[in-house]
């Protein structure tokens, strides 16, 4: 997939600065540095369009970007980063879960979890709620440079079962560093992004 243009459309503190256009939507969403910016940023072909942070827990806001004119990316906070304030994870859950459960234009979410890493209570539980707002979600298991070959079906089939999927073949294995996975990716999202939209609220 060839991006001929990406933008930084505004950085969302509340719901109601989130844009109000009606282009279908994408978000991403897993724990602090997991690697979002970074995938979008390999998904766009663009260094920095995504601003990326070594420091987990940095994000804070929803941070939207136009892709080719005709749909949005939403990057979601990172969660799952133990020292953060509980009142700051509450503000942001709060954000989030209004946005995930009520934008009328958003297609689904690609949730990122680290593929060294089995998938946290967190993981889990972001999985159930997508469940319980009939969300499309796509799992991907980022770092796949990081993990070896002979790794990897036991990897995707552990990760869905503490997920609670049932068929673990969907699972893809993504790399920002390499660019392994991204036409998989890219498949995948534009399939989504030409869902009819779900029964939402007005977000």
């Amino acid at each position: 997939m060839r991006v001929t243009s990406a933008e930084f459309l505004v950085s969302a503190g509340q719901a109601e600065q989130f844009p109000r256009g009606q282009e279908p939507e994408i978000a991403f969403s897993g724990r602090s540095n997991v690697g979002k910016s970074s995938l979008i940023n390999r998904l766009v072909n663009r260094r920095r369009l995504a601003h990326t942070s070594g420091t987990p827990g940095r994000t804070r806001t929803v941070n939207f970007y136009r892709i080719d004119g005709r749909y949005l990316f939403a990057d979601l906070p990172g969660y799952g980063f133990a020292k953060v304030a509980r009142s700051v994870k509450e503000s942001w859950w709060a954000l989030v879960e209004r946005y995930l459960a009520e934008r009328k234009t958003l297609r689904g979410v690609v949730h990122l979890v680290d593929a060294r890493h089995e998938p946290t209570v967190d993981d889990r539980d972001l999985q159930e709620f997508l469940r319980e707002v009939a969300l499309p979600s796509l799992i991907v298991l980022t770092k796949a440079d990081k993990v070896g070959r002979g790794a990897r079906a036991a990897t995707r089939s552990r990760a869905a079962e503490v997920l609670g999927l049932v068929d673990p073949d969907p699972l893809l294995f993504v790399s920002a560093e390499t660019g392994e996975g991204m036409a998989e990716l890219w498949k995948a999202l534009l399939e989504r992004l030409r869902m009819p939209p779900r029964v939402a609220g007005q977000l």
